[in-house]
């Protein structure tokens, strides 16, 4: 059961997390409309549809969707071969109603069968990618498009040349702004008073600092100056006409040429791949645990691919990096990602010419931070805590591929070694999941066998969903040999935060300690753990006494 979201809420802290979004969405549409090689207007519209329109459609509380850096290379092609940018624009208006198609078939479940490390990898390697891609801008060399999360830059050289590059392009007064910024944002985190000013965010006081700063060393003659290069570039129409301009709409004459419907399908399924990996990247950094619905979500990416491609957008995802950054923040709902939508529109309709006086240096050392949260080494000393073999090996390579590739490859590869291991070490262990039929005030029993991986996470998760409120729950492991951590990790954020939330009383029978389930978070302090003779005895009188009883001290 899904529970409604009074988006106005937690008002303070969304807007807070939208102001910060908004800084980092604005010079990565910019940038990544750059790379395609599209109008630069193309990817604020995409930004602020994906932010407004999929923001509200979506039941993720986190996400935040706009145009995507995984797609450029696609997009740049694709205007190449298909002749003009208005044919493209149709290619995203197919690839939007392919992406409705998916979302009403279900094909949205397949995201259940992403394993956690793989996605935790995945998280880390874009960390690194952030960091490693943001330190040029932060010392003043911005050959590379801001967005950019490929490993193999479109201008010939990859992430490890382009730092050595900076060394002949250092720009000592991006260095100080970079500095000031870290500064003021480390502050934010770390002393008490500056913490509880949810309004004024410290990425908002960076920017502004940074602006104040450079102007300071312009009008000053400095040569700590910053010139315009380094400063976001947003085109300012200066007539009405050249705004008019702004909106391009699809060439519906191009609906016989074969290659836009390849385009279409193709982008569809790019795109569908991308954010279903990135909504399940958010809800595992949400910390209230909140399931996102991911055919919801297809549908919500096929309207808001729909609308971009009408007036002249690029096509959108779910953006991990984007979300990170909202998630880091302080978000509670989406009504960030539908400010951060918001503000991209009225600010660049109202003040342009203020926002173009941003520096590099300062959006660098946003997301930086935002960097360093996805790429904590308290995530590699996680997995290799919780499982040296099955858990952190595809974990870590995972988190290689990502970094030296790009997110879908590495993504890939990830999968393939998970499944690997998952053969080698469980080729003779079978799988048995019993759901029972049950009626208000029935206990409900879910049994499971004795060999339960992440493929099985889907069913699992449906299930534990279905259960209403006022439930009697008895999850019963005492015949497993094998529980995925991920099933593991499902069960305990089912216990710990829908049981309590809807008033479901659960008993766990049968799971071993080294599974740490038990008293987790602390609601349930009388759940027990029974050992497997316990069990079969227990199961043995009820079975003699014909009935079941289920005490409440033991819930």
């Amino acid at each position: 059961m899904t529970k409604k979201i009074n988006l106005l809420g937690n008002i303070k802290s969304d807007f807070a997390a939208g102001l910060v979004v908004f800084l980092v969405a604005l010079p990565l549409c910019l940038g990544i409309a750059l790379a395609s090689g599209a109008p630069l207007f193309s990817g604020i519209i995409s930004g602020v549809i994906g932010g407004i329109v999929v923001g509200y459609l979506s039941t993720s509380q986190l996400s935040v969707s706009g145009p995507a850096a995984g797609l450029t290379a696609i997009v740049l092609v694709a205007i190449t071969d298909l002749g003009s940018f208005n044919a493209f624009l149709l290619a995203v208006l197919l690839a939007g109603i392919f992406q409705l198609i998916l979302g009403f078939i279900k094909a949205g479940t397949i995201s259940n069968f992403f394993p956690s490390n793989v996605i935790e990898g995945m998280l880390a390697g874009i960390g690194v990618i952030i960091i490693l891609k943001q330190i040029p801008h932060a010392v003043g060399f911005d050959s590379d498009f801001q967005g950019d999360e490929a490993f193999s830059q479109v201008d010939g050289k990859n992430t490890f040349s382009e730092l050595f590059s900076i060394l002949d392009h250092v720009q000592l007064g991006s260095i100080i702004i970079t500095l000031i910024s870290l500064a003021i944002l480390i502050s934010w985190t770390k002393i008490e008073f500056l913490k509880k000013l949810k309004v004024v965010p410290g990425a908002l006081v960076a920017v502004i600092v940074g602006i104040l700063l450079n102007e300071y060393f312009i009008s000053s003659g400095s040569s700590f100056a910053i010139s315009s290069e380094h400063l976001v570039n947003l085109p300012i129409p200066t007539s009405i006409d050249e705004f008019k301009n702004i909106i391009v709409t699809p060439d519906f004459a191009a609906i016989t040429n074969s290659k836009v419907w390849f385009v279409g399908f193709t982008i569809a399924i790019v795109a569908s791949i991308e954010t279903l990996l990135c909504i399940e990247a958010a809800d595992k950094m949400d910390a209230q645990k909140r399931f996102s619905d991911t055919n919801v979500e297809l549908k919500a990416q096929g309207v808001g691919n729909i609308l971009s491609a009408l007036l002249g957008g690029l096509p959108m995802t779910s953006v991990v990096v984007r979300t990170s950054a909202n998630n880091s923040a302080g978000a509670k709902s989406k009504m960030s990602a539908i400010i951060h939508g918001v503000l991209l529109l009225v600010s660049v309709l109202a003040i342009p010419m203020l926002l173009n006086k941003i520096p590099y240096a300062t959006l660098a050392a946003i997301l930086l931070m935002v960097g360093y949260k996805l790429a904590s080494p308290k995530t590699v000393k996680h997995f290799w805590e919780k499982d040296k073999v099955y858990q952190f090996i595809p974990f870590i390579f995972t988190f290689f591929a990502v970094v030296l590739t790009d997110l879908l490859k590495g993504v890939a590869l990830g999968m393939i070694i998970n499944v690997i291991f998952i053969l080698i070490g469980n080729t003779k262990r079978a799988y048995h999941f019993r759901n029972e039929e049950y009626h208000d005030g029935d206990i409900i029993h879910i049994d499971l066998a004795q060999e339960v991986s992440f493929l099985n996470k889907s069913a699992i998760k449906s299930t534990l969903l279905s259960i209403p409120e006022n439930s009697r729950v008895v999850i019963d492991a005492s015949d497993t040999v094998y529980i995925a951590h991920d099933v593991l990790d499902l069960i305990k954020d089912f216990k710990n935060f829908k049981a309590k939330d809807e008033n479901i009383k659960v008993k766990l029978i049968g799971f071993k300690e080294a599974y740490e389930l038990e008293n987790s978070g602390g609601y349930y302090n009388n759940v027990t753990i029974e050992s497997r003779y316990n069990v079969m005895k227990r199961k043995m009188e009820l079975i003699q006494n014909k009935e079941i009883i289920f005490k409440d001290e033991e819930l």
